[in-house]
């Protein structure tokens, strides 16, 4: 039966760091607060121990570990993520993925994402939505990933210190603190870190300073959170280079042609910096009704000086909703209504690029963007076995444009018809431990800012949003009494205007809709307990794999008298494998070991070239030393371990085939983290 879910800050419904336990943990995607297990969608969960079993810098390697997702950096700092395909329109940054931190979107009204912004240690958990979630999630195609940090509360006052340092090869250096404080009724965590790395190729260094705090205040029947940071990055751009260049010297940035200046030459970079505050309120109403609403605030200031142009943005964002929880135990359901309102305004100025500085102004453009969400979902379980869960929301994207420098200028705008997004999906527990379900689900995806009025500096206002069905059945569970977790998930969507993205002669991009594509595939993560909490030299050992079969193709795609039906989806590799063994020493010593295989991947549309296969091997070494109130972990790893050469991120569809961004060769890190609690 369900149960309601008591108020408590932020309360850890994951798996701690104890690696040695794959008992059934909790979700909360679709507002529902149920087993992993009974959840009817394909969803993923990283705890804090699939986050830190990895190099303290980045969080591409622990998405990595999950099927059907596909975490890229281009460059250090410079991230874009692909759930099930969606990457194909995300030539940088993070697009078609709505992102959440605590219920706080952080995804603006325009689609994009800055990720690159958070720190890591930040970060406790993910849960990660594949496919279609629009009937509660607004706008998308690919997926959703919601982040958490847990602030519990203590019946009496504890405080919690954490200092952290870490080195590594081409002058990486990262340093963090952080404060928690513990009350009966109060909860707070304040924290700092600074990164720094010189970067694996020419033009490509980055630093990154952030501050975060977030509070957590029970009075009476609310609990009040607060969340808030701000990050000032910096890192640059190398740019692509082609295959010839790659096998010569992958540490080449883009190169100077008789056209172009170089990256150096223009000192190609990205600047943002970014202030957010969210506030959000759980009104308990009753027994079984609650009454969530959040608002936050962001401004980001960013610069980009690129090969053509020098771009200034100002983007304001704001964010607004409420959802309506009402559950009864004697019914088994579950109703939550609710909206989402996001909004965007971007002044947008670019100067021509004079090594580096900005030089005569070229355009200065303003933007307004909306996008609203009303939903409506009920859950309901029949005999303890049977659970059906069905929604729809009704979305809408309105677009508001002006070149401001044009000595007449227009406004232009651009609605989406307002479009309702259902979803169905139907579980069946077969047994206390497997579970088959079913859904049907309905996404749309309008264009972004950054596609409207790309960096080429044109306005495509005639783009169309993406939309389309998922079709899905999927088998998980437990084996063996909880030794063997499993999941199996087969996936049918059907996209129509498809959005793709193409480059000028400069480099630059702008993007097309390219008819329709099929993307289906086949999922499969498998994790097994071989040895538990036994005495003696090995004391825990587990072995994970996960296979994602993506045989993606475009269905209706014609450009001129070129004719790309039946090609592979440029950017998305067939076949990626990626598996594990993480190893627990005399209960104390920890080795995480895995290796990530991806197929070859195509880099055009027309399926004229191809990135090749690699394989990826990553191992993490980590002791810990406790004393009385101070708790000690030194690790090291290895990234990159075969010392492979190999593109993580290539610019698809890419003039004069400068596909390339070439990630580091094999490097090491180690560090330290002191925790003392008070």
């Amino acid at each position: 039966m369900m149960t309601f879910i008591q108020i408590k800050a932020q309360k850890n419904l994951y798996q701690s760091n104890d690696q040695d336990s794959l008992a059934p943990v909790l979700v909360q995607a679709f507002s529902q607060t149920i087993k992993w297990k009974e959840a009817g969608a394909a969803i993923a969960l990283l705890n804090y121990s699939d986050l830190n079993s990895y190099g303290p810098t980045s969080i591409v390697p622990a998405f990595n570990k999950i099927s059907g997702v596909r975490m890229e950096e281009r460059s250090p700092g410079s991230y874009r993520i692909s759930i099930r395909g969606s990457l194909l329109r995300s030539p940088f940054g993070v697009r078609n993925t709505k992102i959440y931190w605590n219920e706080f979107p952080l995804s603006d009204a325009t689609g994009n994402t800055y990720l690159n912004l958070l720190d890591l240690s930040q970060i406790e958990a993910a849960e990660i939505v594949k496919g279609p979630a629009s009937s509660i999630y607004g706008a998308g195609t690919g997926g959703v990933v919601l982040l958490k940090s847990f602030l519990p509360f203590s019946d009496s006052t504890q405080q919690h210190f954490k200092v952290g340092i870490e080195q590594g090869s081409y002058g990486l250096k990262k340093e963090q603190l952080s404060w928690k404080t513990h009350t009966k009724h109060f909860s707070s965590e304040l924290s700092q870190s600074y990164l720094y790395s010189e970067g694996y190729r020419d033009q490509s260094a980055m630093r990154k300073f952030n501050l975060m705090y977030q509070a957590s205040l029970e009075l009476s029947e609310h609990q009040i959170d607060f969340l808030g940071w701000m990050t000032d990055l910096y890192y640059q751009t190398p740019g692509g280079i082609n295959l010839a260049q790659m096998l010569a010297n992958p540490k080449l940035s883009r190169q100077a042609t008789s056209t172009f200046p170089s990256a150096m030459q223009q000192k190609t970079a990205i600047y943002n910096k970014t202030i957010f505050a969210g506030l959000k309120d759980q009104w308990k109403l009753g027994t079984n009704t609650m009454l969530h609403s959040f608002v936050s605030l962001n401004n980001t200031r960013f610069e980009n000086p690129f090969i053509t142009n020098y771009e200034f943005r100002n983007e304001t964002n704001a964010s607004l909703g409420t959802k309506l929880i009402v559950k009864s135990k004697e019914l088994a359901l579950q109703w939550v209504s609710g909206f989402e309102w996001l909004y965007n305004h971007s002044v947008i100025t670019d100067y021509g690029n004079k090594k580096g500085m900005p030089d005569t102004l070229q355009f200065n453009d303003q933007a307004f963007a909306n996008q609203w969400s009303v939903y409506t979902q009920l859950q309901k379980i029949y005999r303890d076995k049977l659970h059906i869960n069905a929604g729809i929301s009704l979305n809408q994207q309105l677009y508001q444009y002006k070149r401001v420098s044009n000595p007449l200028p227009i406004v232009q705008y651009k609605n989406t018809h307002i479009v309702p997004a259902p979803r169905l999906s139907v579980l069946y527990d077969l047994n206390s431990s497997i579970a088959a379900y079913g859904l049907a689900a309905y996404g749309f995806s309008p264009a972004s800012l950054a596609e409207l009025r790309p960096s080429d500096g044109n306005y495509y206002g005639e783009l169309e949003p993406e939309k389309g069905w998922n079709l899905e059945i999927g088998l998980k569970g437990f084996l063996f009494q909880h030794i063997i977790q499993f999941d199996l998930a087969y996936y049918h969507f059907q996209l129509k205007d498809a959005i793709v993205s193409r480059n000028n002669a400069a480099g630059a991009q702008y993007f097309i809709n390219a008819g329709s594509t099929l993307q289906q595939g086949l999922e499969a993560t498998i994790k097994v307990t071989v040895i538990k909490n036994r005495n003696g030299i090995l004391s825990n050992m587990i072995i994970w794999g996960s296979q994602s079969f993506q045989p993606y193709h475009f269905k209706s795609y014609q450009q001129g008298n070129i004719n790309y039906a039946g090609n592979m989806i440029t950017g998305v590799p067939r076949n990626i494998l990626v598996a594990g063994i993480d190893f627990v020493f005399l209960k104390k010593l920890t080795l995480n070991s895995s290796i990530n295989c991806v197929s070859r991947i195509p880099l055009t549309d027309a399926n004229d070239a191809f990135a090749n296969a690699y394989q990826l091997l990553q191992l993490k070494l980590e002791f810990p030393v406790n004393f009385k109130k101070c708790q000690t972990r030194f690790f090291a790893g290895v990234d990159n371990g075969l010392n492979q050469n190999y593109s993580l991120g290539n610019d698809i569809n890419a003039a004069a085939k400068r596909f390339y961004n070439p990630a580091a060769a094999r490097n090491f890190y180690a560090g330290i983290h002191l925790s003392f609690d008070k």
